[in-house]
């Protein structure tokens, strides 16, 4: 090839692969054209498929809610036959001193059986097991086994339970949340009152967040307890408190003596919060304000001139408390009012963190409900007629005593 021919050739491979490139270059805009058009009716067709998702999610939803309507319908006799197995007789060995030495007796109680985490418990009082050996679980067939304490709070009266029991025997029962739960609302008991096993006892939720008091609890409240009308008697303690469908709302707990058709349950949400720390042997870290307190109402307004008749007076401010280094004021002079000594001149709570606080269970409640050791708090107070806003950071509660 002569070096004439050699520019000429090099010019021509030069066109082709010009005419090559834009070629491709032409394909290449036809075929992504043919691919946005593409993309464009798939999209269209992943958005039809979406719609009809959440359409059979809707129906799904639907049906469930009537389900749980139909569920919602079982009678009191088909819910024993749903639970009876899964409730026990607790008892329990005590001594107690006299001047005599020392006298042994019984405890006694119930309780029922929860599976957490694929572990078998049993879930009761704080106060049936607190001070007894030799614990044993009977179910309601006769058979017994030997128990053993794993966790327990005093400051909500539960107690976890290990059962020395073929997992084949243990039935577990389902715990719903008893934040559903309304005023009116019908609600079963079972329990062994009087050692009188697999007894059951119907009324209706009379009231929540309530407050009650306990002598193991070094004079803390038991906070956010559930009022019943349910019958309770010696022996219900720690039985499950039950709605229609068969669920744990609560566990039973206490009654006023010498009064009728008044109850009170731990609510199923405190069981759920406490099992993870309980089911290890740890104490539940409940939040710690460090005051001690009286609800307020007409007549200490009146000695105090002042217009709020509700809230929380603050009586007195526990030393070295996050209430004292908030700043929190106590009472400053004691009055008689209703025959009661009560020291008054002290800072009315009257909200926290925007929630209206009517009384001690208000107060109570609300902190168990929604705060945790740790947390600051707004607490909007009364101090000699002004409202006052203080900031205040919660604690870990002291133990008992």
């Amino acid at each position: 090839m002569s070096g004439r021919d050699e520019p000429f050739t090099l010019k021509t491979f030069l066109v082709i692969s010009l005419i090559i490139y834009l070629g491709s270059i032409s394909i290449l805009a036809f075929n992504l054209r043919d691919l946005q058009d593409t993309i464009q009716k798939e999209s269209i067709r992943i958005k039809e498929l979406s719609d009809q998702i959440s359409q059979i999610r809707s129906e799904i939803s639907n049906l469930e809610t009537q389900n749980i309507s139909v569920q919602s319908t079982y009678s009191f006799s088909e819910v024993y036959d749903m639970v009876k197995d899964s409730v026990v007789v607790i008892r329990g060995k005590i001594i107690r001193q006299t001047i005599f030495g020392s006298e042994y007796g019984e405890v006694q109680g119930s309780g029922f059986i929860y599976s957490y985490d694929g572990k078998l418990i049993v879930i009761t009082n704080n106060h049936v097991v607190e001070k007894a050996s030799d614990i044993t679980i009977s179910l309601l067939s006769g058979e017994t086994y030997p128990a053993y304490v794993i966790g327990r709070d005093p400051y909500s009266d539960l107690a976890i339970l290990s059962a020395d029991a073929p997992a084949s025997k243990l039935k577990p029962l389902r715990i719903a949340s008893s934040s559903t739960l309304k005023i009116g609302q019908p609600v079963i008991a079972i329990g062994s009152p009087f050692g009188l096993a697999g007894s059951i006892t119907t009324g209706v939720i009379s009231q929540l967040g309530r407050s009650i008091s306990e002598s193991a609890t070094g004079g803390y409240p038991i906070a956010d307890v559930i009022q019943i009308s349910t019958p309770i008697n010696p022996g219900n303690s720690g039985g499950p408190l039950l709605n229609l469908r068969g669920e744990v709302v609560g566990v039973t707990t206490a009654i006023i003596a010498g009064a009728q058709g008044v109850g009170f349950a731990i609510p199923s949400d405190t069981i759920l919060r406490e099992l993870p720390y309980l089911i290890r042997g740890k104490s539940y870290p409940h939040p710690w304000l460090g005051i001690r307190g009286v609800d307020m109402n007409y007549d200490i307004a009146k000695i105090m001139n002042v217009n709020v008749t509700y809230g929380l007076l603050v009586v007195e401010v526990i030393p070295k408390s996050p209430a004292e280094k908030a700043g929190l004021r106590g009472g400053n002079r004691t009055v008689i009012v209703n025959d009661l000594r009560i020291k008054v001149g002290g800072d009315i709570i009257v909200m926290i963190n925007g929630t209206r606080i009517r009384n001690g269970d208000d107060l109570s409640t609300y902190l168990e409900r929604n705060t945790k050791p740790g947390d600051k708090i707004q607490i909007a107070v009364i101090r000699a007629g002004r409202l006052v806003n203080v900031t205040l950071e919660l604690e870990v509660r002291p133990p008992p005593g």
